[in-house]
């Protein structure tokens, strides 16, 4: 069983129609099926392909599509970052992604507290303009590094500090935009006198509004229906349909309140169904005092529940769970496991609580007596077990385990094989005090009757976990219980009087179940609200009220075959490439901004279209393997154009919570569509790049009359296909190989002390060891070989005179460069044949080093899925012994074996900016370390991402303005800022090349940087 096809249904307009109205907006309106088919799904288990996608740039751009899908009765489906769980944003209609242009910050009013967005803007991003004065917009999604205001205010979006904060219902003050027949209204806070003079105005949709409300909230009845059939007060976090119970809550209909009648309660959660907002006026929170975690570790879920009642009475301002699946899916993600530091043993839940306080002092008092209390849970509740550690964590360390929580989602599909935490029942919320026993209730349900586990994890101090039962959704089993589950979860959650969606929102998962929670008569006043405001349905329809079945449009269903497809790559690891594409569940990390830190996705981070995330190159692979109707589903143009813009940084195999390793689906998707339509001239002349050093290395200074003479250099970059504003690589006068045979581990030339010479009567001193430390073996990989020979010479000379033989085992050329243009089996033979060449001399004691990273790091990344099945036991022996020579001199270092006092003590400032493949598979910690050897160095590292070089990707005509536009994000404004006598540090060759001509700037690689240290 594998994903469901998109189907083939009828256009619901003319296509005529469409270019037309494309033509009347400012903004692009896309109607090609590759569009169409990266936004047909979201987070959620649903996939539904729209008419058109609609990218508005101004207001009336929004009042012309409102206008057309009036006229044409096509529902609009209001967007932004697309991260939603409940197939909020998946439809039939227009979608409207107004988060692509509408991204502004109005205005800060810092007295007032209060600041003015248009729906676009990030959360995060949001914060960093207003820390400067004091604030922050206080509700806090996992998603909030690229959830978008717009998509909060309508899923009323809240995270783990809502035990303090609230919802974002909370802190919407006015929100300004329009209404399904495209006029314009303002809504915000009321007085009595002010509503009245509401239904009183003249016969609009917004008068109506207000007296349709006025009508179904002023009657006593109604008022006593919601506060029967709603949630009860006590559940704090509620997105069960229409917030009816919110609106009522006001002075308008209750003397006794203070509250002013404010449509915007309404608003919020409504999810895109009553009113498309343009500009959102929010309420900001003083930034809150410093704090500090406590990790409590607990052997069961239950006992974890019971202490969240008490560690509440501590005031905290978050209190998460962790469960031990989510604990275990770190294990194998390249970014978490390292952020799992804290865990003690084999835990199976994890309590993370937060107490912020005004100093380090009364922090640490409150976290005594928390964990006092924690470990005498028993005296209230014999049947509780205690805590069995307690570790409190300050600082970065904070944040580490803050991220690791806010990928719980993504991590989960690292579960291997089909049955996945699936998203049905994953936002129940019940008042706190009920959470064990409801829990229990849940536990008892999904062990006895469905015969299946479920992870837990998240906000259990405000009565919510999400918990997501495991099973096999491609079945007809997994089918049936998808509807069984959420049927029975409705009917438990109704019993405790809570809310089916805490957060997370109704959208098309929960709809169905809203008139079986609050009843009909609810239900019907429900629909009115739905009725007044949007009377033709254009408004996401679908959602909340009358929605389809939740069991249908879904990704996956049973009844079609799972084609497998021969690669070169092995992908058994996810049991075939399709389900390696199937692991993205579309939560968008590929979607933050270089604001937010990291590397992944640096084309999307310059474009910010959906099209260059890696989102949407693993969708949209999925979608073409699974049911393309091509004899060769490889061959897809489709697939040719999301893939183009992919530099194949590998930021994604590490920073993508679910590992979607999109660099290595790129390798093989082109390896296949070279099959199918031949080489191009370019990639085989980047791909024969050592070839053709190693002829050009005969005539170094002809080479590099060649390549630097402006005409001819000019016209053999067009004949290339290379940018005429890119420099090309130049050869050095030898190559490092040559260099080594003659002047390598030579005594006495920078290889150690030599012997002393026999006195007059006495025998001669026995010679010294000049290698102490043993050897060390070196991949003389083509880049340095050629044109990086200086870069070589002192890093052979660096670890002579710490102490080691160098030695240039006999190798072949990385395969680095035809891995980049997608000829993999002609990697795969280099890969065969470094492994046979290597697995009987590279051991534990004697690594292999390397000094570029892409080349070096391809023997513990690629290299064990290139080789057949007799090297593959040989190539991970390897893989864990082949060192980049920052770690080999970090570790030798911490050994006791290189000391300080081998280098100079003057002061150096160094800038560093790291590799991106360094980045994804080992770290920059260990570069840090090994330059900051020298007791004056003092190393600061550029928060960039990828430099925009990638290998050949910035020196291509059609990518070198892309690839510029890149390194202008962070690096090479950093670079210019730092003072002449700052350097510049680099491991990467592509990366030091990027920087010279994107600056002017010579960047140096860290070995050259502690070689010139050296005493």
């Amino acid at each position: 069983m594998s994903a469901v096809p998109l189907p083939a249904r009828p256009e619901p307009v003319e296509r005529a129609d469409l270019p037309q109205l494309a033509a009347r907006l400012t903004g692009e309106l896309h109607f090609d099926r590759t569009l169409r088919t990266l936004y047909a799904t979201d987070a959620s288990e649903y996939q539904e392909l729209p008419a058109a996608v609609a990218l508005p740039r101004t207001e009336a751009d929004l009042r012309e599509l409102i206008h057309y899908a009036a006229h044409h009765r096509l529902g609009l489906i209001p967007r932004t970052a697309g991260t939603s769980l409940a197939g909020q944003v998946v439809g039939s209609g227009i979608v409207v992604d107004v988060g692509r242009h509408l991204n502004r910050i109005l205005s800060i009013d810092p007295g007032a507290r209060r600041v003015r967005v248009q729906p676009g803007v990030v959360r995060n991003e949001l914060n960093l303009a207003l820390q400067p004065h004091g604030l922050f917009f206080a509700p806090e999604t996992s998603t909030a590094n690229r959830a978008m205001i717009g998509g909060m205010a309508g899923n009323n979006s809240c995270g783990a500090n809502s035990i303090v904060y609230g919802t974002t219902r909370e802190h919407l003050v006015s929100v300004r935009g329009f209404l399904s027949d495209g006029s314009e209204a303002t809504f915000g806070p009321l007085t009595p006198a002010e509503f009245a003079a509401k239904c009183a105005g003249p016969d609009t949709l917004e008068t109506k509004i207000y007296r349709t409300i006025r009508d179904l909230l002023g009657n006593d009845k109604n008022r006593e229906l919601i506060r029967a059939h709603y949630p009860k007060p006590e559940v704090t976090r509620r997105n069960t349909g229409y917030a009816l119970d919110r609106l009522m809550a006001c002075s308008v209909f209750d003397p006794a309140s203070a509250q002013p009648f404010n449509l915007c309660r309404l608003l919020a959660g409504s999810e895109g169904t009553l009113f498309l907002g343009v500009e959102y006026e929010l309420n900001c929170e003083p930034l809150p005092p410093p704090g500090a975690l406590m990790c409590a570790h607990f052997a069961t879920i239950a006992d974890s529940l019971h202490a969240t009642l008490i560690a509440l009475r501590h005031r905290p301002h978050g209190c998460e769970l962790i469960d031990r699946h989510i604990l275990e899916c770190t294990k194998a993600n390249l970014e978490h496991a390292k952020n799992r530091f804290f865990v003690q043993g084999d835990p199976g839940a994890v309590l993370v609580i937060e107490i912020r306080r005004d100093t380090r002092a009364e922090i640490e008092s409150e976290m005594r007596a928390l964990e006092a209390d924690l470990r005498n849970v028993r005296n209230t509740n014999i049947s509780v077990q205690p805590g069995y550690a307690f570790p409190v964590l300050w600082g970065d360390d904070v944040n580490k385990v803050w991220d690791l929580r806010r990928a719980g989602q993504g991590l989960m599909n690292n579960v291997e094989g089909d049955a996945k935490p699936r998203e049905i029942v994953e936002d129940t919320a019940v008042a706190v005090a009920d959470l064990p026993a409801y829990i229990g209730e849940f536990d008892a349900l999904m062990r006895d009757k469905y015969g299946i586990s479920c992870v837990y994890y998240a906000h259990a101090g405000a009565g919510e976990l999400h918990t997501r039962p495991l099973f096999n959704l491609k079945t007809p089993e997994g089918l049936k219980m998808f509807r069984g589950i959420a049927t029975d979860i409705a009917a438990l959650v109704k019993k405790y009087r809570g809310s089916l969606s805490g957060e997370h929102g109704d959208g098309r998962l929960r709809g169905e179940f809203i008139r079986f929670m609050v009843g009909d008569e609810c239900y019907a006043l429900m629909r009115r609200v739905k009725e007044t405001f949007d009377p033709h349905g254009v408004l996401n329809p679908g959602k909340i009220i009358d929605t389809p079945p939740m069991d249908t449009s879904l990704r996956h269903t049973p009844g079609h075959a799972a084609p497998e497809h021969a690669t070169v790559f092995n992908f058994s690891a996810t049991q075939g490439v399709l389900r390696a594409a199937e692991k993205c569940t579309g939560v968008g990390e590929c979607r933050k901004s270089h604001l937010m830190g990291g590397t992944m996705c640096p084309s999307y981070m310059a474009t910010r279209n959906e099209q260059d995330t890696t989102r949407a190159r693993a969708n949209l692979l999925r979608d073409v393997l699974t049911h393309s109707a091509a004899a060769n589903p490889w061959d897809s143009a489709a697939v040719a154009d999301v893939m183009d813009l992919c530099l194949s940084c590998k930021g994604c195999k590490s920073e993508c919570p679910s590992n979607v390793d999109v660099a290595r689906l790129k390798a093989e998707w082109l390896q296949h569509y070279h099959d199918a339509h031949g080489v191009p001239l370019r990639s085989r002349l980047v791909a024969g790049f050592a070839r053709s050093m190693r002829l050009a290395s005969l005539v170094p200074a002809i080479y590099n009359w060649i390549v630097t003479a402006p005409d001819l250099s000019r016209w053999i970059k067009r004949f290339a296909g290379f940018s005429v504003k890119r420099s090309l690589p130049t050869l050095h006068t030898t190559t490092l190989a040559a260099w080594h045979a003659q002047h390598a581990n030579k005594v006495g030339l920078g290889g150690g002390p030599v012997s002393r010479p026999a006195a007059v009567g006495r025998e001669a001193d026995p010679p010294i060891n000049p290698f102490p430390h043993g050897k060390v073996f070196l991949f003389c990989d083509e880049f340095t070989n050629y044109n990086d020979t200086p870069v070589g010479i002192k890093a052979v000379q660096l670890l002579n005179r710490l102490g080691y033989e160098v030695v240039i085992p006999e190798h072949v050329e990385s395969g680095r460069a035809h891995l980049s243009k997608g000829l993999v089996r002609d990697a795969q033979k280099f890969a065969i044949r470094n492994v046979e060449l290597l697995k009987d001399v590279v051991t534990a004691g004697t690594p292999l080093i390397g000094l570029e990273p892409s080349a070096i790091l391809g023997f513990r990344d690629e290299y064990p899925d290139l080789v057949p099945d007799r090297l593959m036991t040989a190539a991970r022996a390897l893989a864990k012994n082949a060192l980049l020579i920052d770690e080999f001199i970090a570790r030798e270092a911490d050994a006791g074996r290189i000391s300080r006092a081998a280098f100079t003590t003057r002061p150096q400032a160094i800038k560093l900016h790291g590799h991106c493949h360094q980045k994804a598979l080992s770290s920059l910690t260990p570069t840090v370390k090994m330059l900051e050897l020298p007791a004056g160095h003092k190393v600061t590292v550029i928060p960039s991402g990828c430099c925009g070089m990638a290998g050949s990707f910035g020196y291509e005509a059609e990518h070198f303005d892309l690839s510029q536009q890149i390194g202008e994000l962070v690096l090479f404004p950093a670079v210019r800022s730092a003072p002449p006598e700052t350097l510049v540090a680099a491991p990467g060759t592509s990366c030091r090349h990027q920087i010279k001509d994107g600056t002017g700037r010579l960047a140096l690689h860290p070995v050259e940087i502690l070689h010139a240290a050296l005493l």
